[in-house]
């Protein structure tokens, strides 16, 4: 069993890695680098896309024809980590929430003439995009079955109306993909459907306030009113809603593994200085027992995320659905992230907790890992159902 990168796999890690180093991390210590909701300001993501652009490292996920590097689910997760060391870096190579996800799901199902309109423009970072699923209570949330929001079918069009919260990046988003019910159906009650921000027939309510910096167009919640969609920009089959989630979270909740990945290594990085160069009771705080179970204990607690998440990648590159891989991977990676973070945070002591290091920004952000795309407690009951539905099965080494 050989777990070392093929030769071209590792350049391509090593070129991100110099790149996110040379011309994104040092942006983090300029204030004026950040908008009002703490995310890289726009005017600065537009330089740094191009540099990425010309660098040749534009959106690994992406095919090829839509200018992107057209790599598979395993080396992405390699380029990913790279990326997710700094704060800014995932939304400059175009490989962020929810953009990111939205993207490699049209790329795999809707039509060609869709991908030119809805896709094309997302995938060259001309507009943003958002997945509208989650509404309040007693709305959809981890259990899209719960699903309130409905599309009625009148001739050639599809009338929307309910309400959706929570929506990732919808302040700031030009193109949308929409979940809605269309029949009572238990398992082909829900459709998906595109539509543009500038059609009549929905507003933003409002943006939601959150504890941590926002993705670019915050955290949503939506109206819809007799929103008129045509029936050509439905995404997929009637009644194949489900089938379009579970197709864009499998992979978007992996993706979210690898760029925490990153985030949690950096941690460790920015505490490492300095508990290499603090003198505390007469001692260099690394050679402090307690201090090296601190570190021994999130270090390993990543790589055992590494390992999970490349064992997911793998399974999805070879078709499988990898619901449990997935979830196994969810769950280490999302807590291994907290973990980390509040790891570096109690080394540095008072400096953790100020503005003088990413550190306090990033345990904001982090907290989230544990409810997007599923809560833990969620995940654990997949894992929980795929063990008890094959139990042998379960264990095999693929």
């Amino acid at each position: 069993m050989d777990l070392s990168l093929p030769p071209e796999l590792d350049d391509l890690r090593r070129r991100v890695r110099d790149f996110v180093e040379r011309e994104i991390m040092p942006l983090e210590r300029d204030p004026a680098s950040y908008d009002a909701h703490e995310n890289i300001a726009l005017p600065l993501l537009d330089q740094v896309r191009r540099k990425v652009k010309a660098a040749g490292l534009w959106a690994p996920q992406l095919p090829k024809e839509f200018g992107g590097m057209g790599l598979n689910t395993a080396a992405m997760a390699v380029l990913y980590e790279e990326m997710g060391r700094s704060i800014f870096g995932p939304v400059a190579f175009n490989c962020a929430a929810p953009d990111d996800g939205n993207m490699i799901l049209l790329a795999k199902v809707a039509r060609p003439d869709q991908q030119e309109r809805w896709l094309r423009p997302i995938a060259e970072g001309r507009v943003r995009s958002a997945f509208a699923m989650t509404e309040p209570m007693p709305g959809a949330g981890s259990d899209p079955s719960a699903m309130r929001t409905r599309a009625e079918k009148r001739g050639d069009r599809w009338v929307v109306t309910g309400r959706k919260w929570f929506i990732t990046g919808a302040g700031a988003a030009q193109h949308f993909i929409l979940i809605a019910r269309t029949s009572d159906d238990a398992r082909r009650g829900l459709t998906a459907f595109l539509y543009d921000r500038d059609q009549p027939g929905w507003s933003i309510l409002r943006r939601i306030p959150i504890m941590g910096p926002e993705e670019h167009g915050g955290h949503c919640e939506l109206e819809f009113d007799g929103l008129e969609i045509p029936d050509e920009n439905r995404l997929m089959g009637v009644g194949e809603g489900l089938k379009v989630t579970q197709i864009r979270l499998g992979t978007a909740r992996l993706t979210h593994c690898m760029r925490w990945l990153g985030m949690a290594r950096r941690a460790l990085e920015i505490a490492r200085p300095y508990v290499e160069e603090r003198v505390n009771f007469g001692q260099l705080l690394k050679d402090h027992e307690g201090v090296q179970w601190l570190l021994g204990e999130a270090a390993m607690a990543i790589e055992v995320g590494r390992l999970l998440t490349m064992k997911a990648a793998l399974a999805l590159d070879r078709g499988s659905r990898a619901r449990a891989e997935v979830s196994m991977a969810k769950i280490q990676v999302s807590e291994t992230l907290h973990k980390s973070i509040d790891t570096a945070i109690q080394l540095l002591g008072a400096r953790g907790y100020s503005k003088d290091t990413p550190l306090e920004w990033m345990y904001r952000y982090g907290r989230q890992a544990r409810l997007v795309d599923g809560a833990s407690e969620v995940h654990k009951m997949v894992v929980a159902r795929e063990w008890l539905n094959d139990p042998d099965g379960f264990w095999e080494r693929r």
